[in-house]
């Protein structure tokens, strides 16, 4: 195999075991809270407890994701509450579960719309968890900018550059 191939295949195991940890992470925070995102039983089901499954499991899942993988974490980390409410719902639909008395499974559209929320904070999770690697947000720190950036007040373009003129680089000099 060549180098371009191993580090493809490096990649998918690395975003492999990524996804997996967020999973596992978010299956432990809801068995922590005890909540079942896909079941309704009324207005009283709305409680602190699911609020916390809804918000913080899938962003305490998402920093990880985004800690092991690096780089397009956040990305991967929209995967795994996708994952884990669809088994669950999907395990309800086909009778795998039963459902307690008084509860209902949602229709797909509502659960749709609890597990996009989940899904969104699961991304600021891996978004949070790419700042935490990269050490800032948005432009690259100077430390890692080509050699003829790295001058002082020269981010728009590098006034080494032959050709480089304050009319054309937006730099004035």
């Amino acid at each position: 195999m060549n180098g371009k191939i191993k580090s493809r295949l490096l990649d998918v195991l690395m975003a492999t075991i990524a996804i997996t940890v967020g999973v596992i992470i978010n299956v432990i925070g809801d068995r922590w809270t005890g909540v079942q995102l896909h079941l309704f039983s009324g207005i009283d089901y709305f409680t602190y407890d699911w609020a916390m499954s809804l918000f913080l499991v899938p962003f305490v899942a998402g920093l990880p994701v985004a800690l092991i993988y690096g780089f397009g974490g956040k990305l991967l980390a929209f995967f795994v509450p996708f994952i884990v409410q669809g088994y669950k719902y999907l395990d309800v639909f086909y009778g795998y579960t039963a459902i307690p008395e008084g509860v209902r499974l949602l229709p797909l559209v509502y659960w749709l719309l609890v597990v996009l929320i989940a899904m969104e904070l699961a991304g600021v999770g891996g978004l949070v968890g790419e700042i935490v690697v990269k050490k800032t947000y948005g432009r690259t720190p100077s430390h890692l900018r080509h050699r003829l950036y790295k001058k002082a007040g020269s981010e728009l373009a590098p006034e080494s550059l032959p050709g480089a003129d304050s009319v054309s680089s937006g730099v004035e000099k």
